[in-house]
């Protein structure tokens, strides 16, 4: 059994050849930013601009803004600890209890603010005369509601369940701290967590890819059935652009952590450009 008589955690780090952690470093930290001033940039536009203050584009605002928590809270001290050395990757429990937390706060609330895009897009192309009465004010301060607050109960409760756990380990085996990463901390029986996180992932991913997929399968049938160039036009224009946000931004179960993150803070990068097209 491991020493875990201290408050800190020794954090297995990426697993990469010395000679390739100057590339990857530079990759990530060359992402990191130009993620940062991207959704930086486009949360102060619209927010800035009255002409922009419409649902579509508030949405994006709040992707922007979910976007920077997930990213702030994990590339810079992922960064930190790649120009360290191995015994030196050191993480306080609380601090790790936190990166679990918003890391998976991240990854449901944007599947969350996708479902939400998706529909708009549903009523701006196939309802566009009620648009602005179905998509009123009301009804978009109740879908950000529902896009935060339905994650953080999920992920409070996902997170709540691993913290009840007594540790008898220190080291996580990640090179951040996740769910998983702290449950495996204990030597308890972990069965309620693993079919809590079961149960919370199919649920997540069927509600957002069935959800998804309707929606433009809706969008696809009113599209055939007008035989309207301008409405398909406008419709690719904006349905590819999210679907292809949608698709980068997926995490494959069980693939390298290096690749992952590289994937994923790419599909940070990508996504505020390609919703404004």
């Amino acid at each position: 059994m491991e020493n875990v008589s201290g408050a800190l955690l020794q954090l297995e780090g990426l697993s990469l050849p010395h000679s390739s952690v100057l590339p990857v470093f530079c990759c990530i930290l060359l992402s990191y930013v130009l993620m940062m001033l991207m959704n930086l940039g486009n949360s102060v536009l619209i927010l800035k601009e009255r002409s922009l203050h419409q649902p579509m584009y508030l949405l994006l605002c709040n992707l922007c803004i979910n976007d920077i928590i997930g990213g702030t809270h994990v590339i810079p001290p992922l960064l930190f600890n790649m120009l360290r050395a191995p015994e030196e990757h050191l993480i306080s429990y609380s601090a790790c209890v936190t990166q679990a937390f918003v890391s998976h706060l991240f990854g449901t609330t944007s599947h969350t603010i996708l479902m939400i895009m998706a529909f708009d897009r549903y009523v701006a192309i196939c309802n566009p005369l009620h648009y602005s009465t179905i998509m009123s004010g009301r009804m978009l301060v109740k879908l950000m509601a529902f896009a935060w607050g339905v994650p953080l109960v999920l992920v409070s409760v996902l997170i709540g369940l691993s913290v009840r756990l007594s540790r008898c380990r220190s080291v996580v085996t990640n090179p951040y701290c996740d769910n998983a990463s702290l449950f495996k901390l204990s030597c308890e029986s972990t069965l309620i967590n693993n079919v809590y996180g079961l149960l919370f992932t199919a649920l997540l991913l069927s509600a957002s890819i069935g959800s998804t997929l309707l929606t433009y399968l809706r969008i696809t049938l009113v599209c055939l059935r007008r035989h309207s160039s301008s409405l398909n036009r406008r419709a690719l224009q904006t349905c590819s652009t999210h679907l292809l946000v949608y698709k980068t931004g997926q995490r494959q179960p069980g693939s390298n952590p290096g690749l992952v993150l590289l994937q994923t803070w790419f599909s940070l990068v990508s996504s505020p450009t390609l919703v404004l097209v």
